[in-house]
């Protein structure tokens, strides 16, 4: 019997959630080590808005990805830097869970929405 997977990762259950960046997918956007602020529900997830997902293919793994274009009921997601390949194009379609306010640690400030 397969294990069972919550439709919300454990550590996005309350409204606004912290989580920890980790790898250089995101760079140069976010770094390894930054601190978010996660914000479940709100305005729909936009192309180009930065999001906490899991990948359909990997459900243990929570990501930080930039949101790219709503597909088969779930987003395909990439990375902001082209050299690493672990997003959609390796894993293929992720559920959104929340969408990333704005870094709080080391260096504030809003993580901004980017033309796709």
């Amino acid at each position: 019997m397969p294990p069972h997977h919550p439709a919300v990762p454990p550590r996005l259950r309350r409204p606004l959630t912290a989580v920890l960046v980790t790898g250089p997918s995101m760079a140069p956007t976010l770094r390894h080590g930054d601190a978010v602020l996660v914000r479940r529900g709100g305005r729909p997830v936009r192309p180009g808005d930065v999001v906490v997902a899991v990948f359909r293919s990997r459900p243990e793994l929570l990501v930080v990805k930039r949101a790219v274009r709503a597909q088969d009921g779930g987003w395909w997601l990439r990375g902001d830097n082209d050299l690493v390949t672990d997003d959609s194009r390796a894993y293929g379609v992720a559920d959104v869970h929340g969408r990333v306010l704005f870094r709080y640690w080391p260096r504030p400030g809003r993580v901004r929405p980017r033309p796709l």
